[in-house]
């Protein structure tokens, strides 16, 4: 985990935080700008715990599991059970329980990804991205990305609104976006003060859940990924000053520090954005 080449600390961290993209972004809001790295990764990460999950199906036996079966069914009673606490439809529960599951483990994939020396994958793409005449900037956390988490909560919001529709009718779930959650009264003109009250609450709170979902997961994985880029600074210090062992002893106490405790924010942060869409369906499932 070094620096690269003659760049200044502040030119590497500039670098490492600049998404493989389909174009330059020409304004704040383009939404034309892909980030193809993010894309591709998630998508191989997505593949790989399709393939993890069909291995486990294929090879289980009623018999006394093996380890990686017993792993497996552990995960999946976790889930299960998080998603009865939540979802009392059993119905709906066909589908939210193994969604949650995906949503849990692919989202864990992406953390993990954080766990890899920083310049690892970025190094070997500053060769072969220039080669094949592509952008030498590679950011290999997808969850580092605000438009992956913003995705993936906005996903959530449109299964909310499925649900809300689906279990309570088009005209329940309208009656009580307009009643809920300051009621409603008999007085015409009350009444139409209320419901617009009502309205612009619901519209706030479904619009806070949805920003504030995918902002703490895409927070607390930029922070992480720009510590562990402050880290390999350390090493790259390490080479290059005079008192390099000094350097070089804080580079592997705290890269060894922050990549156990970092062990534990990853798995944290793919159970709460989990939980956190349970609890979100299992609101759109309950009449207020």
């Amino acid at each position: 985990m070094a620096a690269e080449g003659t760049l200044t600390p502040g030119e590497y961290i500039r670098h490492h935080l600049v998404h493989l993209t389909n174009h330059h972004q020409g304004s704040i809001v383009d939404f034309s700008v892909l980030n193809v790295d993010s894309v591709v990764v998630s998508s191989l990460l997505g593949l790989l715990m399709c393939f993890v999950f069909w291995r486990a199906a294929r090879n289980a036996t009623a018999g006394v599991p093996g380890r990686f079966q017993a792993a497996v069914e552990i995960l999946v009673e976790m889930v299960d059970n998080q998603a009865k606490a939540m979802i009392h439809n059993a119905t709906s529960r066909k589908l939210i329980a193994p969604l949650a599951l995906a949503v849990f483990v692919w989202i864990f994939l992406m953390n993990f990804m954080d766990m890899l020396p920083v310049d690892l994958l970025p190094q070997i793409w500053h060769k072969a991205g220039p080669a094949m005449g592509i952008s030498d900037h590679l950011r290999v956390v997808p969850t580092a990305d605000l438009s992956t988490t913003l995705g993936l909560s906005v996903s959530v919001l449109l299964l909310c609104l499925f649900y809300n529709i689906k279990i309570k009718g088009l005209g329940g779930w309208t009656h009580e976006l307009v009643t809920a959650p300051f009621g409603t009264s008999k007085n015409p003109v009350f009444a139409l003060l209320l419901g617009m009250v009502n309205f612009l609450m619901q519209m706030i709170e479904f619009v806070a859940k949805t920003v504030s979902h995918g902002m703490r997961l895409f927070g607390n994985m930029f922070a992480g990924e720009l510590v562990f880029m402050l880290i390999a600074l350390l090493g790259a210090y390490a080479t290059l000053s005079l008192s390099g062992g000094l350097f070089f002893v804080g580079h592997l106490i705290a890269g060894t520090v922050w990549t156990l405790f970092h062990i534990l924010v990853i798995t944290l942060q793919a159970f709460i954005f989990m939980m956190l869409a349970l609890i979100y369906l299992g609101q759109a499932h309950d009449a207020h």
